[in-house]
C-alpha cells in the first residue's frame, strides 16, 4: 500500500489516546511510521497503553494531562517536542459524555462534557499551533460528532460541545491556512468503544450488551456500529498528504445514518 509509511518522520499528538478511538488512531499513526504522543488524564491506563505500543516495536510514548488545563496542555507540547523533535500532527479525541435536557443536566456534568470535548480542543491546539507554524505547517483532526449535525433527546450537554467543535473547525481552517496548517474533524456516529458500552450500560443497567449493540448496528444502513479503526482510518487520511487540498471538512464516519430522513418511511 502506497500509505504504509507515509507519516515517516512525522510527530503526532492524540489526546484521549489511552483507549477506544484515540489508541485506535494512535496505533494506525505509529504503524505509518510517526512518533506518537498519547495524553490522556488517567496515568495508569497512559502508561500501559503506551508499554503496550512500544512492545509491538512502535514509537509511542504517555503523557498523563487533563485537556481542560492550559498549563498542562503546554506541557504535554513541551513533552512531545523535548522527545520527539516537533509537532506535525494534533488529534483532539478526548470527550465526556453525561445524558439529560439542559433541565437535567447540573452545571458540573455540563462543566465536564463541554470542557473536555470544545475546551480541551482549544487548549491543545492553541498549545501546538506555534510549534507546527515553526515546523512549516501540520495537520489538525478534531473528532466531533455525527450530533453535530443531528441528534436525539437527552444529548444537550454532549451535542453543544459536538457542535462547538464543528465550528471551531471551520474556524481554525480559515485562521492558520496561511501557516499551512489545515484544520478537518472527523464526525463518528455509534462506534463500538468503552465510551459507548459505558453509556449503553448506564441506559440499560443489568443488560447484557453484546445484542444492545448488535441492534444497534441493525437500524445502520450499512448494518453494524463502527469500529474504533474505522474513524482512525478517516483521521490518518485527514492528517495525511493525500488530504493535502482538504481544510474545514466535516467528514462523517457513520454508517449511512446521516443520509435517512427520520421522517422517512423505514424500508
Amino acid at each position: 500500500m502506497g500509505e504504509a509509511r507515509e507519516f515517516e518522520g512525522k510527530v503526532a499528538i492524540v489526546t484521549g489516546g489511552a483507549t477506544g478511538i484515540g489508541l485506535a488512531t494512535a496505533t494506525v499513526l505509529a504503524r505509518r511510521g510517526a512518533a506518537v504522543m498519547i495524553c490522556a488524564r488517567n496515568a495508569d491506563r497512559v502508561a500501559a497503553a503506551a508499554r503496550a505500543a512500544c512492545e509491538a516495536g512502535l514509537r509511542v510514548e504517555g503523557f498523563a494531562g487533563d485537556v481542560t488545563r492550559a498549563a498542562e496542555m503546554q506541557r504535554l507540547i513541551a513533552a512531545t517536542v523535548q522527545g520527539f523533535g516537533g509537532v506535525d500532527i494534533l488529534v483532539n479525541n478526548a470527550a465526556a459524555m453525561t445524558t439529560g435536557s439542559v433541565v437535567d443536566t447540573d452545571e458540573a456534568a455540563w462543566d465536564l462534557v463541554v470542557d473536555t470535548s470544545l475546551k480541551g480542543a482549544y487548549l491543545a491546539s492553541r498549545a501546538a499551533i506555534p510549534e507546527m507554524t515553526r515546523r512549516g505547517g501540520g495537520a489538525i483532526v478534531h473528532v466531533a460528532s455525527q450530533h453535530a449535525f443531528a441528534t436525539s433527546k437527552g444529548r444537550a450537554a454532549y451535542t453543544a460541545a459536538k457542535a462547538g467543535l464543528a465550528g471551531l473547525t471551520r474556524a481554525m481552517a480559515l485562521d492558520h491556512a496561511g501557516d499551512g496548517i489545515r484544520v478537518n474533524a472527523v464526525c463518528p456516529g455509534a462506534t463500538d468503544t468503552e465510551f459507548l458500552r459505558g453509556g449503553w450500560a448506564a441506559l440499560n443497567p443489568g443488560a447484557p450488551l453484546d445484542p444492545l449493540i448488535a441492534a444497534l448496528g441493525a437500524k445502520h444502513p450499512l448494518g453494524r456500529v463502527g469500529k474504533p479503526e474505522d474513524v482512525a482510518e478517516a483521521i490518518a487520511f485527514l492528517a495525511s498528504s493525500r488530504a493535502a487540498f482538504l481544510t474545514g471538512v466535516l467528514l462523517p464516519v457513520e454508517g449511512g445514518t446521516l443520509a435517512r430522513l427520520s421522517i422517512a418511511p423505514q424500508g
